[in-house]
């Protein structure tokens, strides 16, 4: 099924918006199988057939979610590339931001993502879509810590990918830590959070 060319961009674009808001809130409460195109349609305040000018199906729908959640990632990371100071700093700094991103579960944003991590086991197309925006995300850290205000840039590559992948577990783990422990505040992850994180954005020392 294609979906229909649109006149009106704005209009278009606002439908869409009406109609990934909806989802991901139904993919919340219910789960994203139990939550059928007609239940969306409902929560959208459109007809099921509306939403396919728009979406051609429910996996459609969450790589337009992901793809809101890449932008404003790579949002933050050109906030970071766009100031003075060296990388750890910006990103010692800016790290408030990451945690609040990853704890975020007042909005419903983490039970989502939680979710569609969950249909990636099951559903090939959906991880693809994960993995894809996971490489993406990578390539942007990579950029940050081989850039010329970075201390770490002229590490070999198989030391780089291994801190990349061990920064990437420890806030991806913030948010299975705050379902478990929901008392978890930025607050007290911070304290610690901060000299990890400075250990693996300065060279290790030699033994």
């Amino acid at each position: 099924m294609k979906t229909k060319r649109h006149t009106d961009p704005a209009l278009a674009e606002a439908r869409r918006q009406q109609v990934l808001t909806a989802a991901a809130d139904c993919f919340r409460r219910k789960g994203f199988h139990a939550a059928g195109m007609a239940e969306i349609s409902r929560m959208a305040g459109m007809s099921a057939g509306h939403i396919y000018n728009y979406f051609e199906s429910k996996e459609a729908i969450i790589e337009s979610i992901i793809e809101k959640d890449m932008e404003e990632m790579f949002s933050i990371f050109e906030g970071f590339e766009g100031q003075p100071q060296d990388t750890l700093t910006v990103l010692l700094n800016g790290l408030n931001i990451g945690v609040q991103r990853h704890m975020d579960t007042d909005t419903g944003a983490c039970a989502v993502e939680l979710e569609m991590l969950a249909e990636a086991g099951r559903n090939n197309k959906v991880a693809t879509l994960l993995r894809d925006a996971d490489t993406q995300a990578r390539n942007k850290m990579r950029q940050l810590l081989t850039s010329e205000r970075s201390v770490i840039k002229d590490i070999d590559e198989v030391e780089l990918e291994s801190r990349i992948n061990v920064i990437f577990s420890v806030m991806a783990g913030l948010l299975l830590r705050k379902v478990l422990y929901p008392d978890l505040t930025e607050e007290t992850v911070l304290i610690a959070l901060r000299p990890a994180m400075k250990t693996l954005l300065m060279p290790f020392e030699s033994h």
